[in-house]
């Protein structure tokens, strides 16, 4: 592969496809996935140490694997052909990163036909595939839709003590481009937050990061999970069976001043966030200016109990794991 070929801008090319998560408590994913998110449960499947939950004609969108970790343990990314994922794979190979292209069973379990695996920032297993097993079966949901097609299945944040060296790595590979900033000062500490659109969407990744003291108290590699309603009436019920079901909010409904998402923040079985938004703006990349924010929420987006000290997370009050990031670097591929 030439170099102008490597060059190539691929902006457009890459989505989230699919996400993988550890956990112990299948029996409360899938209460939490299916009741609470109102996602399809794939019940033709009769694994014991997994779960696996579609969104729309992907037969997997969501998977949750037995293991101790609570944590994600892969994140699916969804190239649009054959000449991007090579343009990609040489620009890993230009950087010394490496690359494990799957078995025929471990893509099989994933819900692809072949995809290729590095470890990313913070030691993240990203696997990239270009085709996904579709099926035409109905779904079964209590949401009446998710929106992926193009823009992929949601975004992901991600806290971080070498910021713009993982923000090299998304825009050096992926050609990501930055669509704004925030800033906020919470309980004494300013926090900044770069987001990246690989797509028309407008982030795919946010990277969070503390200025004044360079900890990271987040126990996950992901601190949040985005998935997308198709409706309002979508956002409001599963706000109510969340609710209902005893999830505790880390943020209630709300509305962010850079996306206009409507959204809330609910606690998994796994301790991390996922956010359930609603109607985000579509990037018009004729008309974009990136632009810094002094606040992550124009309105709402207050946690359930006010008496807990929430930063940008739930548990970005554990010292503990912060000072233990201190004493261990973080992983960087370039």
């Amino acid at each position: 592969m030439n170099s102008t070929t490597v060059d190539q801008d691929i902006f457009g090319s890459v989505r989230m496809g699919y996400a993988v998560i550890e956990s112990n408590k299948l029996k409360e994913w899938k209460t939490f996935l299916q009741q609470g998110l109102g996602l399809h449960f794939n019940t033709d499947e009769k694994l014991i140490n997994e779960l696996s939950f579609r969104m729309d004609d992907h037969a997997k969108r969501l998977m949750v694997q037995k293991g101790s970790t609570e944590d994600f343990i892969a994140l699916g990314w969804q190239v649009k052909d054959q000449k991007t994922l090579d343009i990609i794979l040489g620009r890993l190979a230009e950087r010394d990163i490496a690359v494990e292209k799957s078995t025929q069973a471990e893509a099989e379990q994933r819900g692809v036909k072949a995809f290729w695996r590095i470890l990313g920032p913070k030691k993240q297993n990203i696997e990239l595939f270009i085709q996904a097993d579709l099926t035409e079966q109905p779904l079964q949901m209590l949401s009446s839709g998710f929106i992926t097609a193009q823009a992929g299945m949601g975004h992901v944040a991600i806290t971080s003590r070498k910021p713009l060296k993982m923000q090299r790595f998304w825009q050096e590979i992926f050609n990501a481009r930055v669509s704004d900033y925030v800033e906020q000062e919470m309980s004494g500490v300013t926090l900044d937050v770069t987001f990246l659109r690989l797509n028309e969407r407008h982030h795919s990744v946010a990277i969070a990061t503390t200025r004044e003291i360079t900890l990271d108290p987040i126990r996950t590699k992901v601190q949040h999970m985005n998935v997308q309603a198709a409706s309002l009436d979508d956002l409001s019920q599963a706000f109510q069976r969340c609710k209902q079901l005893g999830y505790e909010m880390a943020h209630e409904i709300g509305q962010h001043p850079n996306d206009k998402e409507l959204s809330f923040y609910v606690i998994s079985p796994s301790g991390f966030e996922i956010e359930f938004g609603w109607a985000p703006l579509v990037v018009d990349e004729r008309t974009w200016k990136p632009t810094k924010y002094f606040a992550i929420s124009s309105w709402g987006h207050k946690p359930e109990n006010p008496t807990k000290l929430y930063m940008f997370s739930t548990n970005l009050s554990n010292l503990k794991q912060g000072i233990s990031t201190v004493i261990h670097p973080e992983y960087s591929p370039i």
